[in-house]
């Protein structure tokens, strides 16, 4: 399981994925980047609000992971199915009652955040289409957290070329207008975005019942709702589900501050978003195999192997990391062309683009480190970890944002304090942790 082999044939599929996915997100800013700069602008406030939400279930999801990988590695196969089942119940429910407070309670929020009209305006027309993805996303990460648990992620791979392809296709005739479909702009990308998801979860349900074992898993067998599988999953992912919606939250409180200091300044912020959530997905694969194989380790009790297989993968991904960002470092005009063909806005971009080619490698180490940490169980400890870390950056992000007023790189260097605390904090945690005696 930790061999090169295994870890490549884990990650792979993973990686592909998150490239097929950020296509989604390259292209949506792409197109919008070539609609207006208040387009471009608030489809990064609407799309962080979104992303903060959606975290929520992805981290309900993770502790379902934690648990199937953790079964999987017992050779415990029969129990992975109620938990999934469960798990997929749960998180349909979930996504109901968060899209009905969406539709009553997101635009009075971007009201209430948002200085600009404009940009106003344009994130509401976004959300009120693009929350409907929330009954469909909600289920897919499930399939997700199934799939990567049992260490089979092929299948992770074709379900995102299917959401970036369908995702781009529709984005270029309802962005647009094009072949005859009405001309709907930023409405039309949060339509489009929605459409894969649910393409994907099709999709998904298809190839679960023609190719997975679910006799063997006791998949879609749902005879009564097992309440105590959902508290196992729930005492697991409870402090992952808070985790990522406060840490996804302060990135978007990050946009607002961003916001108040110009609509320039946040098209600028939302292109450099966009090459850095492309920049971070050798790294986000690398942590997601760690997740999953920290948990089947420690089921297969191999706990022993546990920091020195963390340590190894820190050092594969740095050598994949650093070419990229040498390459993005001194070619920035480059990449910034991907999503404007604005001469000036392609220079307002280059010293963030520089911030974010550097901060990518502190990103990288450090989110391998972190995931290893909920890998072990203790979401608990993870969640108080993050809770710190984005105090101090939060406080540094309004400090130079708000209170003293730098540029929009300066600001971005909040990067760095993010990722060398949060680092820092998981690796003592594994050294001198006491995530060896857990259970769960």
């Amino acid at each position: 399981m930790t061999s090169n082999k295994s870890i490549f044939r884990i990650t792979y599929p993973i990686f592909l994925t998150l490239i097929a996915q950020n296509v989604i997100n390259v292209t949506n800013t792409a197109f919008l980047g070539r609609v207006g700069e208040v387009e471009l602008g608030a489809s990064a406030i609407a799309g962080v609000f979104y992303i903060a939400i959606y975290m929520v279930g992805f981290g309900f999801s993770q502790g379902a992971q934690i648990l199937i990988g953790r079964r999987n590695g017992e050779e415990n196969y029969s129990q992975i199915g109620p938990i999934f089942n469960n798990g997929l119940l749960f998180n349909f429910l979930l996504g109901a009652i968060i899209f009905a407070l969406s539709v009553v309670g997101a635009p009075h929020l971007m009201k209430l955040l948002v200085s600009s009209d404009h940009i106003y305006k344009a994130s509401v027309e976004y959300l009120d289409w693009r929350i409907y993805g929330f009954f469909f996303a909600f289920l897919n990460v499930m399939f997700r957290g199934l799939y990567v648990g049992i260490t089979q992620t092929k299948i992770l791979t074709t379900s995102a070329i299917i959401m970036a392809l369908v995702n781009v296709v529709f984005d270029y005739l309802l962005i647009f207008g094009n072949f005859g479909f009405p001309k709907m702009g930023i409405a039309g990308a949060g339509i489009s975005s929605v459409i894969s998801e649910a393409v994907t979860l099709v999709y998904l349900v298809v190839y679960t019942l023609l190719y997975t074992d679910i006799k063997k898993y006791g998949i879609f067998q749902l005879k009564k709702v097992d309440w105590k599988a959902i508290g196992q999953m729930l005492d697991l992912s409870i402090f992952i589900m808070f985790q990522y919606f406060i840490s996804i939250s302060t990135w978007f409180m990050f946009f607002i501050f961003i916001e108040r200091m110009g609509e320039r300044q946040l098209a600028v912020t939302n292109i450099g978003r966009s090459l850095y959530i492309l920049l971070m997905i050798p790294g986000m694969a690398l942590s997601t195999t760690v997740n999953t194989v920290v948990s089947n380790l420690i089921g297969a009790d191999r706990k022993e192997e546990v920091v020195p297989f963390i340590n190894r993968i820190v050092g594969i991904s740095l050598i994949l990391v650093v070419p990229l960002m040498a390459l993005t470092y001194a070619f920035p005009e480059l990449f910034a062309r991907i999503y404007t063909d604005n001469p000036s806005l392609i220079e307002a971009c280059v010293p963030v683009m520089h911030v974010v080619s550097i901060a990518m490698i502190f990103c990288a180490v450090s989110n391998i480190i972190f995931n290893g940490v909920s890998g072990t169980g203790n979401t608990r400890t993870a969640f108080f970890i993050e809770f710190i870390t984005l105090f101090f950056y939060l406080s540094y992000v309004y400090y130079t944002a708000i209170v003293n007023p730098s540029s929009v790189a300066t600001v971005w260097y909040s990067e760095f304090v993010y990722w060398i605390i949060i680092g820092s904090l998981g690796y003592l945690y594994l050294l001198k942790g006491n995530w060896r005696k857990r259970e769960i």
